[in-house]
C-alpha cells in the first residue's frame, strides 16, 4: 500500500472515528437528560385547604412522577383566637410541613394575615409564579365557596392566568360549600383516589389543633369521597370543576385595597 492510498485510509477512518464519537455522544446525551416533570400547582388560603380539596389527588399525582406545588396564603393563624397570632402560625406550619411530606408536595407559604390578602398580593404575584412553574393544570378553590379567603384567592388566581392568557387547565375544589351551584354544569375532572385516600386521612391527622375542623369538615370530605366513587365506579374519589377564567373578571384586585386600622 503506497503512501497516497495510507493517508485516503487514515482520512477515512478519522471521519469515520468522528461520526462515531458524535453517535455516541448524542445517545448518551438523551439518555442521561432527565426528562421534565409536568407541573401541578395548587393555590389555596389555608394550609389544610388543599388537603381537604384534594389531598388524593395529589397524592396520586407525585405518585404518577409529577411535581405538585402548593401556594398558601396564610397560616391560618386566628383559628385559635384564645392563644397568640405567632404561636398559632408556628404550630401550623408544622403541622402543614408534616402532612405534605404525606402527601408529597412541595408547600411556600406566604404569611399575609388572614382577611387581607388582597392588601398585600397582586395578581402579578401569582401570574409571576404560574409563569416559572409552567404547570399543566392549576387547583384552587371554588368560585362559590362562601369563605371571604378563599374568595380572594380565587379571584387571584383568575385574574393572573387572564394576565397570561394561560390556556392549560384550570380547575376548582370544594372546602365549605357542600353543593357547587354555580359549577354544577361545568365540566368536571374525576380522579379515583382509592389507591391513595388512606393518605388523605393520615395528612388530615397531623393537622392536630384543628379539631373544629375535623368535627366539622372531617366527615364531610369522607361521605364525598364514598359519594363521588360510587357514582364513578370505584371506592373513593375527588371531583374538580373546569373553569373557564374568561367568564370572570374582578379588576378590583389589581388595586391596592386600604390596609385595616
Amino acid at each position: 500500500m503506497n503512501s497516497k492510498t495510507n493517508k485516503i485510509v487514515s482520512t477515512v477512518d478519522k471521519e469515520a472515528t468522528n461520526l462515531l464519537v458524535k453517535v455516541l455522544n448524542k445517545i448518551t446525551t438523551k439518555k442521561l437528560k432527565k426528562k421534565k416533570k409536568d407541573v401541578i400547582l395548587f393555590f389555596c388560603a389555608h394550609n389544610d385547604d388543599q388537603l381537604l380539596g384534594g389531598g388524593g389527588t395529589i397524592r396520586k399525582y407525585v405518585d404518577e412522577g409529577k411535581e405538585v406545588f402548593t401556594y398558601i396564603f396564610s397560616f391560618g393563624e386566628t383559628s385559635h383566637p384564645h392563644l397568640k397570632p405567632n404561636y398559632v402560625a408556628k404550630m401550623r406550619e408544622k403541622e402543614s410541613i408534616k402532612a405534605s411530606e404525606i402527601l408529597g408536595d412541595k408547600i411556600q407559604n406566604f404569611g399575609v394575615e388572614e382577611g387581607r390578602f388582597l392588601e398585600f398580593i397582586r395578581p402579578n404575584d401569582i401570574a409571576r409564579i404560574i409563569k416559572k412553574r409552567n404547570p399543566v393544570k392549576i387547583f384552587t378553590h371554588s368560585p362559590d365557596d362562601p369563605h371571604p379567603d378563599h374568595q380572594a384567592v380565587f379571584k387571584l388566581v383568575i385574574e393572573a392566568v387572564n394576565i397570561l392568557k394561560y390556556k392549560k387547565d384550570l380547575f376548582s375544589f370544594d372546602i365549605w360549600n357542600i353543593f357547587s351551584l354555580k359549577t354544577r354544569e361545568f365540566p368536571k375532572l374525576v380522579v379515583d383516589i382509592s389507591d391513595t385516600f388512606r393518605y388523605k386521612n393520615k395528612a388530615f391527622d397531623k393537622h392536630k389543633s384543628q379539631l373544629n375542623t375535623k368535627v366539622t369538615l372531617g366527615w364531610n370530605f369522607y361521605i364525598k369521597a364514598v359519594f363521588n366513587g360510587w357514582n364513578n365506579h370505584c371506592k373513593y374519589a375527588e371531583i374538580f370543576h373546569k373553569i373557564n377564567p374568561n367568564e370572570y373578571s374582578f379588576p378590583n384586585v389589581h388595586k391596592r385595597v386600604k390596609p385595616k386600622k
